[in-house]
């Protein structure tokens, strides 16, 4: 290469979307929400997919269930290992799975913050932990976390999951720095309020539903849930080989509500 011509990455860009053709991704908390999403997605275009999950056995092919309990190293290790057999490796990593809790730092004894944050923060890492070995294999090496507006704006009653999920964002951008000249990417998405299962079932413990549904509704610019499909397409955008040069990347797919500031809608 000549002084002055420009760096051109060898990647070919497929026209049919099946951009993860020969790829082999794994998803923890692969069994519903943004986790099924994201597995489905993947699989569309070419993956093959394995998805660690307390509860897999609901998963269809071409997915691929692996009862796994990210809280319990053994458990992770022998889910990942499992993966690797049956698919042939891993290109692809999507911490997903966690939990969720609220109220303020009063609210919850120290048993339910070490709770908390062993599955949202620990689980991360152990996943992450036992696939690095094999990520480092890959030519298209990525790992995507699941993050949360509530790691960029405060939110009311939330102390515990923001700070899991405040260390999240803060995680993905130290592994991204560790491993960026291993050719490992790492990124993690932002989502605003998703309409999954978990969510529903916060609305149905609301005193009101619809009165809660509203307000979460209203507090989005776009006035209305984010989809899981939506925020799939965003973990499926930064895991691509076509996005090779992204990486240490936090993508809010939140309906604007972290960096848009409008005035209140009129009534009626």
């Amino acid at each position: 290469m000549s002084v002055g011509e420009p760096e051109i990455a060898d990647v070919r860009f497929p026209t049919d979307r099946g951009d993860f053709t020969g790829l082999t991704a794994v998803v923890t908390g692969g069994a519903s929400g943004i986790g099924l999403a994201t597995a489905t997605l993947l699989a569309a275009r070419g993956a093959r997919v394995g998805c660690l999950d307390l509860n897999p056995d609901g998963l269809r092919a071409p997915l691929l269930g692996i009862a796994t309990d990210i809280s319990d190293d053994a458990s992770v290790r022998a889910g990942v290992a499992t993966a690797v057999e049956t698919l042939g490796g891993i290109d692809v990593l999507v911490n997903n799975a966690g939990i969720g809790a609220q109220g303020t730092v009063e609210s919850n004894p120290d048993e339910e913050w070490h709770r908390v944050l062993d599955v949202n923060v620990v689980g991360m890492v152990r996943v992450t932990r036992a696939a690095l070995p094999h990520l480092r294999r890959s030519a298209h090496a990525a790992i995507v976390n699941t993050c949360s507006i509530a790691a960029w704006a405060g939110l009311p009653n939330r102390a515990l999951y923001s700070a899991s999920k405040g260390a999240v964002q803060a995680l993905t951008l130290a592994m991204a720095a560790d491993h960026v000249r291993e050719g490992i990417r790492v990124n993690c998405v932002n989502p605003g309020t998703v309409d999954t299962p978990w969510v529903r079932r916060l609305l149905d413990s609301a005193d009101d539903p619809a009165a809660e549904l509203a307000a979460l509704r209203v507090r989005q610019p776009t006035g209305r849930l984010v989809g899981a499909d939506e925020v799939a397409a965003a973990i499926a955008h930064l895991a691509s080989p076509q996005s090779g040069a992204i990486t240490g990347t936090v993508l809010g797919v939140d309906g604007g509500m972290y960096g848009l500031r409008l005035p209140p809608r009129p009534a009626g």
